[in-house]
């Protein structure tokens, strides 16, 4: 304690990080007072009446990812969403666009102009989303049916997310960095005394079984958490040896090192990218319901309607995109043919692996087994911590659905599966990993800027902290 408290004095004595961290507490600071501007002619009573009822549903993701702006529909209501979703796009067109690819692979110019594209698609699916947020709060009551509440909502929002894009950027560019993940993680910290008081109410009640639940909760929660660091910190060291050549009248080379591959190297990115997906038809279909429920379209929004967390078929879905984009984001980030011809290039092979292509299948070898890790751990964080809250509908189950429903209800302890711990905030897995892994990074970057000035960091003089990007 007395080393983490010797840290932080030493963050505010370096004059540069100690103007990054105050700034990037500004910004969060203006992030909140956001919250506390209501769009205007937002019918508040009726807004708490609908939120009770769609609560539950993928609309919960929006509100988890918007810091809570959304449940109270501010001018920061859907928060740092619609950039997310243009990255997604993005990153998903440099597979398909060779020009796309070839501007990635030009360095900083190359994703300066990229970003840049991501701001105006952006602003695109911004007016797009806010279109559809605007006749939701009609058909539900919560706004004034007429044109002037349409597009003033839209206006609203759609400059609401434009400045959080902004203020995410500056915390990257002038802060302590990871600006969009440190919005999500304020926004999830705020919401964390709502869930602890919803459990003290619970609590303060004095049923047994209630705090049995209770604590079992919270040491999954830690169990889980403690696991969440063990992993992120996990690395695959890979030998890697570099030849002695001559450079002028100098030999240099002969060395020895390693190259760290992360066990999740894809971090919290596939589970935002798959919550994000599967909260887009969640809104579309809340916002323009069928008129004859009997048609093509009536069926598909019936699906929609119990389509959400603790459903099988949610889930199955869930965790086959957190698979998918875990494969996908690694294959992005990581380039084994990029890297095996920068080996060769500068001297570097690996003992017993012939440089060139044969370096290449020998780390794609080892990156498709560790992603297959990564993939697998990050499918099983995101889906625990959802089952405890929200339980898992096994009675939607084909075939043996009846029978599970029926055996799980008729059996003492096993009657909260169906539907979960009962608490009415979200967070789950993807909430977790967020946390954690934000709080991994930003204190990493903090560490490396207190020991590159000869400060001792929060692990003293014994190690250095490492972050899940390192």
């Amino acid at each position: 304690m007395e080393k983490f408290l010797a840290a932080v004095r030493n963050m505010f004595q370096v004059p540069d990080l100690r103007r990054r961290i105050l700034f990037t507490l500004g910004m969060l600071a203006i992030y909140r007072l956001g919250a506390h501007i209501s769009a205007p002619g937002i019918n508040k009573a009726r807004l708490d009446q609908v939120w009770h009822d769609v609560s539950g549903t993928l609309l919960g993701v929006l509100d988890l990812f918007s810091g809570g702006n959304f449940r109270l529909i501010s001018v920061f209501a859907l928060g740092v969403t619609p950039y997310i979703t243009s990255s997604i796009i993005l990153q998903l067109m440099t597979v398909v666009s060779p020009q796309l690819k070839k501007l990635q692979e030009e360095g900083e110019m190359g994703r300066a102009k990229i970003n840049q594209w991501t701001r105006y698609l952006t602003v695109g699916l911004a007016g797009l989303q806010t279109t559809f947020v605007a006749h939701w709060l009609q058909i539900n009551g919560v706004g004034a049916p007429t044109w002037g509440f349409l597009l003033t909502t839209i206006l609203t929002l759609t400059t609401g997310t434009i400045f959080v894009m902004w203020l995410g950027e500056q915390i990257t560019e002038r802060g302590v960095g990871n600006g969009i993940s440190l919005l999500i993680f304020a926004g999830i910290v705020i919401g964390l005394p709502r869930g602890v008081q919803q459990v003290m109410t619970r609590v303060s009640g004095g049923d047994t079984l209630e705090i049995l639940g209770v604590i079992g909760l919270v040491v999954a929660l830690v169990a889980i958490i403690a696991f969440i660091v063990f992993v992120e910190a996990a690395r695959r060291k890979i030998p890697v040896s570099y030849a002695k050549r001559h450079v002028g009248r100098q030999l240099v080379g002969g060395q020895q090192t390693t190259m760290p591959l992360k066990l999740n190297m894809g971090g919290v990115i596939p589970v935002i990218f798959a919550s994000s997906v599967l909260s887009m038809p969640q809104s579309l279909f809340s916002a323009l319901p069928p008129k004859n429920p009997a048609n093509w379209y009536g069926k598909i929004f019936s699906f929609f309607q119990v389509f959400h967390a603790g459903d099988p078929y949610y889930e199955l879905i869930f965790l086959s995109l957190i698979v998918f984009f875990t494969f996908f984001y690694v294959s992005i980030v990581f380039n084994v043919e990029e890297v095996a011809d920068n080996l060769r290039k500068h001297g570097g092979f690996m003992p017993g692996i012939r440089p060139g292509r044969a370096t290449a299948e020998y780390l794609n070898t080892i990156l498709t087994r560790l992603t297959t890790v990564g993939a697998i751990y990050l499918a099983l964080v995101a889906f625990f911590p959802q089952f405890m809250l929200s339980g898992f509908k096994v009675g939607r189950l084909p075939l043996i659905g009846n029978w599970l429903e029926s055996f799980v209800s008729t059996t003492p302890g096993l009657g909260w599966i169906p539907t979960g711990m009962g608490y009415q905030f979200y967070f789950g897995g993807t909430s977790l990993l967020i946390l954690v892994g934000v709080a991994m990074d930003t204190v990493a970057q903090i560490e490396a800027q207190l020991v590159m000035r000869n400060y001792e960091g929060f692990l003293g003089g014994g190690g250095r902290l490492r972050g899940r990007r390192a």
